[in-house]
């Protein structure tokens, strides 16, 4: 009897043991990744570089918009507000951006991306669904409405419900309200990844993807910015002297 009784312990407690090991393999395989820190574009593009090459897939009116939108943004007729007023950028020129950001994963339910440009703040609903277009059209946002969820280590975000005051690019790149772009974020080491996927069948014939890498900068902290006032330098960038030199060394 005794030994019954010693055998039965030892039996619970290495349940117990095997109980506690597969709760916390279940806990880490169900664990939120950690995408937090400060992250840093190391390479600028002025225009939106298509993933599989090419040129933008632009339908007859998306042609006839891009046009319009250079020949005004080269004559000073189209304001890029974004640069003289300090609204925000839209997205994605928002993620092509040559100056820090941050990613805070709270408060919960909510992911929070801080910009050091333009102090854009974007506001990511997590496990909530895309509300649609007339939900939305009273209520158009610079950046969007944006919901996430996680699939694996990659966030996707998707966001819609757009004002047309921005561009998707520093070129003048246009979009409709109707725009929904998708977002996959992924953490590899120090490196972030997002690809970035737009839809708006109005101005492009196809769906398209950009992709942004950044590198992790925690050592770096958010400055201020103020529109037409000496700033970061950001001359490192890769691609920004070449920018400035278009834009007449802007």
């Amino acid at each position: 009897m005794k030994d019954f009784r010693v055998h039965a312990r030892a039996g619970a407690a290495l349940a117990a043991v095997l109980a506690l090991s597969v709760g916390s393999s279940a806990f880490a395989a169900g664990a939120t990744p950690d995408i937090s820190g400060t992250y840093w574009a190391t390479e600028y593009h002025a225009k939106l570089v298509i993933q599989g090459g090419g040129d933008l897939p632009l339908t007859a009116m998306g042609k006839d918009a891009y046009a319009k939108n250079q020949a005004g943004l080269k004559s000073g007729e189209i304001t890029d507000a974004a640069r003289k007023f300090c609204v925000p950028d839209g997205i994605p020129r928002s993620m092509a951006s040559p100056y820090p950001f941050e990613i805070i994963q709270a408060p919960p339910g909510q992911i929070t991306m801080v910009h050091e440009l333009n102090h854009q703040i974007r506001v990511i609903a997590m496990d909530k669904p895309l509300q649609t277009y007339e939900q939305l059209v009273a209520f158009p946002f610079y950046n969007g409405h944006s919901v996430g969820h996680w699939e694996g280590d990659t966030l996707v975000v998707q966001t819609n419900g757009f004002n047309e005051k921005t561009f998707l690019d520093a070129s003048g790149a246009p979009h409709t309200d109707m725009l929904v772009v998708t977002e996959r974020l992924k953490k590899t080491g120090n490196q972030l990844e997002d690809v970035v996927t737009i839809h708006d069948p109005d101005y492009y014939t196809k769906d398209f993807s950009t992709r942004f890498t950044y590198a992790l900068r925690n050592e770096v902290r958010l400055e201020d910015y103020v529109c037409g006032e000496p700033h970061r330098n950001i001359n490192n960038i890769k691609g920004i002297p070449e920018a400035r030199r278009a834009n007449g060394g802007r």
